[in-house]
């Protein structure tokens, strides 16, 4: 009897080591497309995911505690989109102290000790938006910026972008303004109809990502207002559909599917003795109605992520 049982745990499934992913929100169809591209490598890679998230995006706090839990249950890696770049660097490297290799994806940190970075050129974004302004508003006019929050890396690299494009090429654009929706869309809104209120005059409005571009369009639309040109980033359906209908006249879209993969697959390649790059790029580009129907575009704006998601792990509670 004790060989037929040493027979049954010799012949159990070996465990496959736990990778944690901690976006900074679970919400909006973006985290959702990393958390796709995450378990697609994971499972080419022979990992399990554990993905786990603050249930607001601007919640730092939470997102520590998260990360701390999986230090202290010393995870195989960790892959991290940072909330805020300064708040998370004393766990992030005491995970390295531990030799946790921990993944930087979507928005950096002010440290340098990470296996990777995987990100969207976000100042490339930014440039892209302010020349898609520009060309709409005759480069000239005034513009103002709906940005996420500060302490962003991501969001404040495009706005830097954003500002030397437009300096650089469309001098006789002024940016009268930025306010922020603190990842949400009522905010986002909000702060929208209180710049149209102040400069009446206005030409063009870029919102750098998602919840702020979606505030931005409810502001528009109540106001039934398309005078003012308008460059969102990111997708949701709303906003493709704004797009449709040439309500929105651009929005520069990111690949968070490839985000998701290429980080879980550096810390694959860690554990595998292998060196990933330091920095991948994970693409960034401007849509317009015309490019909606292009095969690359669809899959950016309309991602099939039934098959890498309808088996995914839950999150454990912290």
């Amino acid at each position: 009897m004790f060989l037929g049982l040493l027979a049954g745990c010799n012949s159990a499934p070996k465990q496959k080591p736990v990778v944690g992913v901690v976006p900074k929100g679970a919400n909006h169809i973006f985290w959702q497309a990393v958390h796709a591209g995450a378990n697609k490598a994971a499972s080419e890679y022979g990992l399990e995911v554990e993905w786990n998230a603050p249930t607001l995006e601007i919640d730092s706090s939470r997102q520590i505690a998260i990360v701390d839990s999986m230090v202290n249950r010393k995870l195989a890696g960790i892959a991290l989109a940072p909330v805020d770049r300064a708040a998370l660097v004393s766990v992030v490297e005491r995970a390295a102290g531990m030799s946790i290799p921990v993944v930087i994806f979507d928005s950096d940190i002010d440290t340098r000790k990470r296996l990777t970075y995987v990100s969207t050129n976000n100042r490339e974004g930014g440039r892209l938006a302010a020349g898609e302004l520009g060309r709409l508003m005759f480069a000239e006019g005034k513009v103002a910026i709906i940005g996420f929050m500060p302490g962003s890396a991501s969001t404040m690299e495009r706005e830097e972008g954003f500002r030397q494009e437009l300096k650089a090429k469309f001098p006789k654009i002024q940016i009268v303004q930025t306010a922020y929706g603190m990842a949400d869309r009522a905010r986002a809104m909000a702060v929208t109809e209180n710049i149209l209120t102040a400069h009446p005059d206005l030409g063009g409005l870029f919102a750098d990502n998602e919840s702020s571009s979606a505030g931005m369009m409810q502001a528009l639309k109540a106001r039934k207002t398309r005078k003012v040109r308008t460059v969102g980033f990111d997708s949701n359906d709303q906003l493709i559909q704004d797009l449709q209908v040439r309500a929105l006249d651009a929005m520069v879209l990111q690949d968070p599917f490839k985000m998701g993969y290429e980080s879980v697959k550096a810390i694959a390649m860690k554990l595998a003795g292998q060196q990933p790059p330091a920095e991948i790029d994970s693409g960034v580009y401007l849509v317009g109605r015309l490019d909606m129907e292009k095969p690359d575009i669809v899959q950016l704006l309309r991602p099939d992520l039934s098959r890498w998601l309808s088996s995914a792990k839950p999150a454990n509670s912290q």
